[in-house]
């Protein structure tokens, strides 16, 4: 009986997300299966990991080694004054938030500075990684395991008004032809057919 009231349960929760052509049941099913790890829970990460939380990702893994400070307040959703004022970590008041928002969601929470000694037991196991940090030795160490590992990641950086995102997914340069010069160009092209307008 339980089984059955959770199921309709998530229908009548995503049933927009059910209806949406792209995405469907069988997307919103792997959607439910995937595991994303969230780097860095400030002003991107911290939107993104509600966005998937409400979208019904299977499990969240919030890792920020910060404490939640006034000055935070007015750009990271996730948060509010109580959170300040108790100077929780960041991804224990994001956890906290998200079980509100989405009690489905299996979430984990990592106080800690993703450092090369720990991103094995940081990173590993997740089906996606997303990049809300804010320098690059951080984002190098992301890119070595995603490109180690074969997990795709997602880059994300804003500095003002201004911001940029670059979705990854890593690929063996074996791949690649041989020779670099007139093979790389030719097969980036097409495999050397060329057209020419008259």
């Amino acid at each position: 009986m339980q089984e059955s009231h959770e199921s309709e349960s998530a229908e009548e929760r995503y049933s927009r997300q059910w209806r949406f052509a792209p995405l469907g049941q069988e997307g919103q099913r792997r959607i439910r299966g995937s595991r994303v790890a969230v780097v860095g829970l400030g002003a991107l990460g911290s939107v993104a990991a509600e966005l998937l939380a409400r979208a019904g990702v299977g499990a969240l893994r919030l890792i920020d080694r910060d404490f939640v400070e006034l000055s935070n307040l007015q750009r990271q959703f996730l948060y509010d004054e109580a959170d300040a004022s108790e100077a929780l970590p960041k991804a224990v008041a994001a956890a906290r938030r998200l079980a509100r928002v989405n009690s489905s969601v299996e979430l984990e929470t990592c106080v800690a500075d993703l450092a090369p000694s720990a991103a094995d037991e940081l990173l590993g196991g997740a089906d996606l990684i997303l990049d809300g940090t804010d320098n690059f030795e951080t984002r190098y160490l992301i890119n070595d395991f995603a490109v180690r590992e074969g997990v795709p990641w997602i880059y994300g950086a804003a500095v003002g008004s201004y911001g940029l995102k670059l979705a990854i997914i890593p690929c063996p340069l074996g791949s690649l032809p041989r020779g670099g010069g007139a093979a790389a160009r030719s097969a980036a092209s097409g495999g050397g057919r060329s057209r020419t307008r008259g």
